[in-house]
């Protein structure tokens, strides 16, 4: 059943106009008046709808009934990306919003090719959550990861208070996976350097403010890998799959 978000109110039993760029999804798919679909909020659960009105540009539903259903992670995981080179953040955003990241940190660093202004950072932040909603749809979650906005990797490291932080680096003397393996099911936020990594001063600054760096293993993996394998590691050791 094709699956929508949609910034609105839902209650069972009321007619809903669909959002503009929705209807034109619906009429692409050549759905017609009668046909279900699932609609969520981001506010937990999904509703059933189905089509009531069906016209060039304007599309109608009524919603028929809820669902509670949730399959979010027992534990939250923020993936810290530092900003790598062209679309590569796209893919490793709509990656991780499958396998169950509960939040996206944009990161600056001193090894990022990429460097956004106030201006094209604000385009982006709005791209990337659009991925965020997409990605969302596809894989049957009824809640949005949140997008922070993007941060310098010194003053996100500097912040107190946070859950714990690992730094995935060549450095690292413990494994990620032997780590896990002897801690409980927790909050993380998993750091993952641009092309090239986070340089040696950048480490220890965040050693410095309690940042764990672990090793991902013998290999080094690219940037839009190490962050996929780490979170698809804790979810096999922590018991989600």
């Amino acid at each position: 059943m094709p699956r929508f978000y949609i910034q609105n109110t839902l209650e069972i039993g009321n007619t809903l106009p669909l959002p503009e760029a929705v209807s034109h999804h619906i009429q692409v798919l050549r759905l017609a008046i009668g046909s279900p679909i699932t609609l969520f909020n981001g506010e937990g659960g999904e509703y059933t709808a189905v089509i009531s009105t069906l016209e060039k540009k304007r599309v109608s539903v009524e919603i028929k009934n809820f669902s509670s259903r949730e399959v979010e992670l027992p534990y939250a995981i923020t993936v810290a990306q530092a900003l790598p080179e062209a679309s590569k953040l796209d893919w490793i955003i709509e990656k991780s919003v499958e396998l169950g990241a509960t939040a996206i940190q944009p990161l600056s660093a001193q090894r990022c090719v990429v460097r956004l202004n106030a201006e094209r950072a604000e385009k982006k932040q709005a791209h990337w959550q659009a991925v965020i909603v997409s990605a969302a749809e596809q894989s049957g979650r009824n809640r949005l990861p949140h997008l922070a906005p993007l941060a310098s990797f010194n003053d996100w490291v500097s912040q107190q208070g946070l859950h714990k932080r690992i730094l995935l680096s060549p450095r690292g003397e413990e494994s990620l996976s032997s780590w896990a393996r002897h801690q409980p099911p927790q909050s993380v936020s998993l750091l993952i350097g641009p092309e090239g990594g986070f340089t040696e001063a950048e480490e220890n600054v965040a050693c410095a403010q309690g940042v764990i760096m672990l090793a991902m293993g013998p290999r080094i993996l690219r940037t839009e890998t190490a962050g996929l394998a780490a979170l698809t590691a804790l979810n096999a050791i922590w018991g989600e799959m």
